[in-house]
Parts: C-alpha cells; sequence; structure tokens
C-alpha cells in the first residue's frame, strides 16, 4: 500500500513540475513506471492511464511486385521538317491554289507565278538553237568537201582546217544555246512552287497580284510536317545514362523503349529516334527526341505535353504509397509500425509513378507503413490502425442490399 501512495505521489509529482522542469517530469514518470511494473493490478491500471495516447494512423503494407522503369519529362511537340516557301525568281504572283491552314501533300501545287516572259525566252532560244543546228549541217558539208578537194590534191588544207574549225565553232554555239534554254526551263519551272513535303500549311503572306523578289527574306508561307512528329524533352544526366545503356542492345532494345505522351485527352505512343551529342552542362541534361505517329494530328507544334519514357521493367521492385513518403533533414522517411509502436526509416525514393514511389532502400517488403497521421508520430509512439472503410460500413434499417 505504502508503494502505490508513492507513485501516486511520483506522479502528482511529475504532473506539477512539467510546465517549468520537464526534464524532471519525465524522470519522475520513469521511476513511477519502474515502481508500478512490480505492484499491484491497481498500479499497472494507473500506468495505462498516465502512458502516453496510441495515435491513431492509417497503414498500408510495402509490396515486392514488377515495375516498369520511367521517365517522366514535359516534352515539346516540334514537326518534322519546317519548310518556309520562298520564291526563287522576282516575278508576280499570278494564282494562290492552297487555303490557308490547309493539308497538303508533296508535289501539290502551291502558288503560280507570272511566266510569260520566261516563255518567251525560251522560245526565242529555241529559234537559236534552230539556227545553230543548221549551221552544223552546212559546217559539216563544207568540212567533208575540203577533206575530200585536199586528199584528192585538189583544195589546200589550209581550206580543210577552216572547215573543220567552223564546224566546231557551230558545234560550241549549238550546245551553249541548248544550255541557255536549259537554264530557261529550270527557271519557268521556278513559277510553279509546290509542297516540299506533306504537312499543314500556315498562313500565306502573298496574294495573287503581289510581287515577290528572291530577296525577300519574308517566307510566302510554311509547310510543317506534322505526321510523323518529333517530341523533343530533356533528361537527366543519371538517367541518361540508363537510357543509353538500354538502346546501345540493338534494335529489338531499341523497341522496347517505348515513349507516351498525353495530348488532348489521348495518348500517342512512339520510339525515341535521336539523341542529342552533348550534355547541357547549365541544366545538366540532354535532350532526346521521340518520333511519334500523329494521324489524328492531337500533337500540335509548338505544344507542351507530358512525356513518360519506359525503359524496361524492374521485376522485384519495393513499392509504398506516396503519401507514406516524408520528408526530413536527411532525406526522405517513412514510419514503420513495428510491435504497435512507430520506428523511423529512413529511404531512398528512386522514382515515383502517379501515387507509388519505389523505394531501393531502406525498406525490404512486408513491412507496415503509415500513411496517414505522421504529424503526431515521433519514434516509439503507440499507434492503432484506423479501421478500413470496409470495415466501418454500417447496415441502414431497412435497406436491402
Amino acid at each position: 500500500m505504502l508503494r502505490v501512495v508513492i507513485v501516486f505521489g511520483l506522479l502528482a509529482i511529475a504532473a506539477g513540475i512539467a510546465t517549468w522542469r520537464p526534464d524532471l517530469a519525465e524522470q519522475a514518470y520513469v521511476k513511477a513506471q519502474g515502481l508500478m511494473k512490480r505492484d499491484t493490478p491497481a498500479a499497472e491500471a494507473a500506468t495505462r492511464r498516465n502512458a502516453p495516447p496510441a495515435v491513431t494512423v492509417t497503414l498500408a503494407r510495402a509490396e515486392r511486385r514488377p515495375m516498369p522503369i520511367t521517365v517522366d519529362a514535359i516534352g515539346t511537340v516540334q514537326p518534322i521538317a519546317s519548310i518556309q516557301i520562298k520564291p526563287r525568281l522576282d516575278s508576280q504572283v499570278v494564282a494562290v491554289h492552297v487555303a490557308e491552314g490547309a493539308l497538303v501533300k508533296e508535289g501539290d501545287l502551291l502558288f503560280s507565278l507570272d511566266d510569260r516572259t520566261l516563255k518567251a525566252q525560251i522560245a526565242q532560244v529555241e529559234a537559236q538553237i534552230a539556227r545553230d543546228k543548221a549551221q552544223v549541217e552546212q559546217a559539216t558539208r563544207d568540212r567533208d568537201r575540203a577533206a575530200d578537194l585536199a586528199n584528192r590534191r585538189v583544195g589546200s588544207e589550209v581550206a580543210r582546217d577552216n572547215a573543220i574549225t567552223a564546224l566546231k565553232t557551230a558545234q560550241a554555239q549549238l550546245a551553249a544555246d541548248e544550255a541557255n534554254r536549259d537554264a530557261l526551263v529550270t527557271q519557268l519551272s521556278y513559277t510553279r512552287i509546290t509542297a516540299p513535303v506533306a504537312g499543314r500549311i500556315g498562313s500565306i503572306a502573298a496574294k495573287p497580284g503581289a510581287f515577290v523578289r528572291s530577296a525577300d527574306t519574308a517566307p510566302l508561307a510554311t509547310v510543317n510536317q506534322v505526321d510523323p512528329i518529333y517530341i523533343a524533352f530533356a533528361v537527366p544526366q543519371n538517367t541518361f545514362y540508363d537510357m543509353r545503356a538500354v538502346l546501345s542492345g540493338g534494335p529489338d532494345a531499341v523497341n522496347r523503349v517505348t515513349v507516351e505522351a498525353t495530348a488532348g485527352g489521348k495518348t500517342a505512343r512512339g520510339a525515341i529516334a535521336f539523341i542529342e551529342n552533348t550534355i547541357d552542362q547549365t541544366t545538366g541534361t540532354v535532350i532526346a527526341k521521340a518520333r511519334m505517329e500523329n494521324g489524328s494530328e492531337q500533337l500540335w507544334p509548338g505544344a507542351f505535353v507530358p512525356v513518360k519514357v519506359t525503359l524496361g521493367m524492374e521485376a522485384d521492385a519495393v513499392v509504398i504509397p506516396t503519401s507514406a513518403v516524408q520528408i526530413g533533414q536527411n532525406g526522405p522517411y517513412v514510419f514503420a509500425v513495428v510491435d504497435g509502436r512507430a520506428t523511423l526509416a529512413n529511404i531512398t525514393v528512386v522514382r515515383s509513378m502517379g501515387d507509388i514511389a519505389v523505394v531501393s532502400s531502406g525498406l525490404s517488403g512486408g513491412e507496415e507503413v503509415v500513411t496517414s497521421g505522421q504529424l503526431r508520430l515521433v519514434a516509439g509512439t503507440p499507434v492503432v490502425a484506423r479501421p478500413s472503410a470496409a470495415a466501418t460500413e454500417t447496415v441502414v434499417p431497412g435497406r436491402q442490399s
């Protein structure tokens, strides 16, 4: 009986001095606990009444399961080809054969320029070529006659050499005029401006009647190739080496690396097409490009889209809910429950996928971790698991299930 009185006295002292000397209060509380362990059930009941209350928490189990190795990034949609349409000669726009923003195929006629002057020049050169051919024929006959007379000792060798020279001169003039004609025909083709690639044309600056020059800096229009299309995104340096190691495995490995981009509520899929040949020292990242099929044109040039790159599958990964991860001075940690009490475990999170975090160290799988209620916890705090939603459901009287 005396011991019980002493215990309650120590507890009273602890309560009285807790406001001004917490350390002494803790010592008195520990002594009271030691005495009550050796005393009657009444003392044990007093200990339970004065012990810290258990904290109600929500628990989840750390699991081992296959998880994809993914990299999340923000990408920029880029056309594979973006070609500015510019005139290659000085002329006037006669007709525009395409509407602004239209989808065009390779070789479609876009603009027609005034070609009357070039056609007249070609006709003039064609006439000169006809004259040159007649002169070549005459020079050929003169050479043959001069050579025959020289062989029979009737004509002089000088006349024969002059005839040969005249033939070569006529042939050279014919070749020059034919080359001039080819140049004019080439320039004539520039009056018909066609689409260099299949894609979508932008705004059209030149309208019918406008005079355009080859020296103009502003394009007539721009054609962007939109199917297929590129998505450019930055990859952290440490992830870049993992990606490069996977891609170096050959065509089969390249096909296993998939890229997904979400835009407009739809997901497009593609593959890595290009990795930049240098790492940006400012950001510590390297630019990669994925080639995406874009027949529906859900990926629009210039748009920012979330990108997920899947490098492969980790067969036996430890995963926990991201809500269990806390950040402290020493990095991320979780509260695990052992024998009804909270214990602090420092962990290493290698990546997060939605509401799942993949842990590489600190947990081995099978542990119960706290997902809510961490603010009231310290190491050693007793905890009680909050019942699941299914367990707390009640049946409403009169309602049939």
